[in-house]
């Protein structure tokens, strides 16, 4: 596995290693050249004869002698080449000492040269799809809502003041070089101890690991939310970037069928019949990363995740909806692999369509990302409702007329073979390129046909 690593193409070994094997090729035909012209000037007997032919190997046939020197010289050249780009390398392996060389290399270079993509949202939607998206590509930005309200993140928001940290917590452990170690770490929380209760936001009981962390690092920080992510990202060796869509505390509204209002993200989740959500307060600042990264993003992902609860939110806030209507890279909607029991109940995919565009407008997606792969007995479980899915050419997409196309509609396997209810990230993010590929090359043919028909 190290080996086929290293001859990735692209990783910028090879052409190397070639430029040394010539050069110490050129080197071993100069010394046998001068070997050879000593030996038949001087000829020497006696003692220096016998000690030039035993290091010459001249006791063996002429075949066997080469194969020899080849043998210890390939050897030499692997070993002392691979320890000299170790100790090179040394400084840059101090966060994780027992990583392979190889990785570490292939991330920095390989990965480097992948896509800008800038993925919206949160939840664990949003952190499954970044496990496999990091796989791709290095160049992520994981842009993550701050509605929360319950838990561990409501709790440190109304102590603290500070945005809800939960979601941007798992993104950072998805994207966590040291992924298992630091899922553990951070996912931990702390027990209750006898005669506390979690709920009262009294001492430690409930509370993230990852989310104390974070609240940590913006008190270092100065109090700066932003700063205290930026931070954490470094010290965490995050492949990419994790960044709030605001440094300001959301809170998410919700208006019903029946006409009455909702409050709060943990309530708005369980309930069902939403017509429409807000957030305040109105106005609200958007992170500055996370504009110049959808600005310069060659790809724009929304979702997968809580439709009303995790995406939205984001795309509510002006500034993040108008940087993605105006993007030139191509937008695409990963919808969800089950109904989410409250919010989504009874939601066909045409149905989490009509709501991401009633919310922000028609311009706001160019593809559709939905599983076609249906296992039937999967509802319920988990707090999940109904499996969602599209056989393929079963499905289209509700459109008003107007001048502006539907988005392109792909379907595929991507639900995780254990979890009907959740995606696979391997096959999510391979699902995600392939229509980054096929929608490049859309273009270019669009582009192509404009061109000969202005000349």
């Amino acid at each position: 596995m190290n080996l086929r690593r290293w001859l990735t193409p692209g990783i910028g070994i090879k052409r190397w290693l070639l430029v040394v094997f010539g050069g110490l090729l050129l080197l071993a035909i100069a010394l046998a050249h001068f070997l050879r012209q000593i030996t038949r000037d001087l000829s020497p007997t006696g003692f220096a004869g016998t000690m030039i032919d035993l290091l010459t190997l001249q006791f063996l046939p002429f075949a066997l002698r080469g194969f020899i020197a080849a043998s210890f010289g390939v050897g030499l050249v692997a070993i002392g080449s691979y320890q000299v780009v170790r100790v090179l390398t040394g400084p840059l392996r101090s966060n994780d000492p027992d990583q392979p060389l190889v990785e570490l290399i292939y991330q920095k270079r390989f990965l480097a040269r992948g896509p800008r993509i800038v993925a919206i949202g949160g939840g664990t939607g949003l952190s499954t799809l970044l496990r496999g998206l990091k796989e791709h590509t290095s160049n992520l930005t994981a842009i993550v809502t701050v509605a929360d309200d319950g838990g561990s993140s409501g709790v440190l928001r109304d102590e603290l003041g500070i945005p809800a940290v939960g979601d941007i917590r798992n993104c950072i452990v998805a994207l966590a070089d040291a992924e298992p170690l630091m899922s553990d770490v951070l996912q931990y929380r702390f027990p209750a101890f006898e005669g506390t209760d979690p709920a009262d936001g009294h001492g430690l009981a409930g509370h993230a690991l990852g989310n104390l962390l974070i609240a940590a690092m913006t008190a270092v920080e100065g109090g700066d939310f932003e700063d205290g992510i930026r931070l954490m990202n470094r010290i965490l060796a995050v492949r990419g970037q994790v960044v709030p869509v605001s440094p300001t505390p959301l809170t998410l509204h919700a208006r019903l069928a029946d006409g009455s209002v909702v409050e709060g993200q943990s309530h708005i989740m369980r309930t069902p019949g939403i017509e429409r959500v807000w957030v305040t307060p109105d106005g609200v600042r958007a992170s500055a990363d996370a504009l110049n990264a959808i600005a310069e993003a060659e790809l724009i992902v929304l979702g997968p995740g809580s439709l009303f609860t995790s995406l939205l939110p984001n795309l509510l806030i002006p500034a993040i909806r108008d940087a993605v209507l105006t993007a030139s890279a191509p937008r695409i909607f990963i919808c969800n692999v089950a109904t989410q029991e409250g919010e989504t109940t009874g939601y066909d995919l045409a149905a989490h369509v009509d709501a991401l565009v009633a919310h922000t407008g028609l311009d706001i997606v160019d593809i559709v990302l939905a599983n076609n792969h249906l296992v039937a007995g999967t509802g319920g479980a988990g707090g999940d409702g109904s499996a969602l899915g599209a056989p393929p050419n079963a499905v289209t997409l509700r459109w008003p007329p107007s001048s502006q196309p539907p988005p392109r509609l792909i379907l595929d396997d991507v639900i995780d073979a254990a979890n009907a209810h959740h995606h696979d990230p391997v096959r999510l993010a391979a699902a995600v390129i392939k229509a980054l590929d096929g929608e490049v090359g859309l273009r270019r043919r669009s582009a192509g046909r404009t061109t000969s028909r202005t000349a």
